[in-house]
């Protein structure tokens, strides 16, 4: 079991006081946590409704408790070990067993062992197999629905979810299993216009006409996305809007609730890392981490590149930039950032670059490829 304990890290004022204490010749990962606060209190704040954060996007252990510190009480798991890093983590949350995939026995487990009662399926086999496993009569069972929009840059209903029209029935079977039934969906990730919850908001109207009973609960998912250089996104604000005002359309049951699973929203802002210049040859920067590492989301489409300041001994290095091709440390071809960055022109081996709002998909990614790895991870109290 992970140890319950406070977690045990360095802490610095801000980079160039950790550049100047430890002169790291590793790649260091930085939280913020008073961001991963504000950022929570912000969507807990804002969004009309039960906020989930989607584990996945940052399992780190003191990520999830600064979240919960924010107000996030409930949690989106995939995984037996995610729902005991929430209930050891972050006691008194509750976590939720939302994919309709799992390992055999894994939610007889959660549900035994963890206490687990919201559970999802996407199709009859499925629901078969986790009646087999659980009893429903305490559960509550989303039926998760497919849905696609082009203003998601990554679309999920190629792998998970339900068409529209089978969706009723299924929901009427969930109850008649003596489950309390209710709807999901997830529109994809990094939704670059509120108009993609509106119309998903209006699919799942029309189905739940077709059930013959108010459900209480309906997920809308992730997606909420986040800007970065070169990629703007509308206010998290608008988003919030749009589904308010489509929420009525839903009819759901006197005590309805709305639900959401942001994960890259929550995830991104609080963490940054520090890398270090091993090489430069013209405008190409070898850097000590890459796409195998803390930058393995940039194969994804969606945007490119990090906001990024460069140090020398602890110094911000200012001055004329040029853009450079930055390449990680492994010995493979595709070890590449995917654009060029604007860094001082005179940069240099042996420069540290700061690369900002890297917290999603960055930590829980990250593999040991090349046996380049790094578990160094610090606390910064500013931002």
């Amino acid at each position: 079991m992970p140890d319950s304990k406070a977690i045990d890290r360095l802490e610095f004022a801000d980079a160039p006081d950790m550049l100047r204490a430890l002169k790291p010749r590793q790649p260091v990962y930085c939280i913020h946590p008073d961001v991963y606060r504000a950022a929570a209190a912000e969507f807990v704040g804002g969004f009309p409704g039960r906020v989930l954060y989607a584990v996945k996007a940052n399992d780190d252990p003191e990520v999830l408790r600064l979240l919960n510190e924010g107000g996030i009480r409930h949690f989106d798991c995939a995984s037996l070990p995610e729902i005991e890093a929430v209930r050891t983590y972050c006691p008194g949350s509750t976590p939720y067993f939302m994919t309709p995939v799992r390992l055999r026995g894994a939610a007889r487990l959660a549900q035994r062992e963890w206490g687990v009662r919201h559970f999802m399926v996407d199709d009859t086999s499925g629901l078969e197999r986790l009646r087999a496993e659980i009893d429903m009569r305490s559960s509550v069972v989303f039926v998760r629905m497919a849905v696609r929009h082009p203003h998601a840059l990554q679309n999920f209903a190629n792998k998970f979810g339900a068409d529209p029209d089978e969706v009723p029935g299924l929901l009427q079977s969930v109850r008649g299993l003596g489950a309390e039934p209710a709807l999901a969906f997830n529109v994809g990730s990094s939704v670059i216009s509120p108009d993609a919850y509106t119309e998903a908001m209006d699919i799942a109207a029309g189905v739940l006409r077709q059930v013959g009973f108010p459900l209480r609960l309906v997920d809308i998912g992730g997606g909420f996305p986040l800007e970065y250089p070169g990629f703007p996104v509308p206010p998290l604000g608008d988003y919030f809007q749009a589904v308010t005002d489509a929420m009525p359309s839903l009819g759901l049951a006197r005590d309805g609730e709305l639900m959401a699973e942001p994960g890259r929203r929550l995830a991104a802002p609080g963490l940054s890392a520090v890398v270090e210049v091993l090489l430069r040859k013209d405008d190409r920067v070898y850097i000590n981490d890459g796409m195998y590492g803390i930058f393995w989301e940039l194969r994804f489409k969606a945007h490119q590149r990090y906001a990024v300041t460069a140090y020398r001994e602890g110094r911000e290095l200012t001055g004329d930039t040029d853009a450079f091709h930055l390449f990680g440390p492994t010995c493979d071809g595709s070890d590449v950032l995917p654009e060029t960055i604007s860094l001082p022109r005179e940069v240099a081996p042996g420069d540290h670059l700061h690369f900002h709002r890297l917290g999603a998909y960055s930590l829980s990614g990250r593999t040991r490829f090349n046996a380049h790895y790094s578990d160094l991870v610090v606390r910064l109290m500013s931002h």
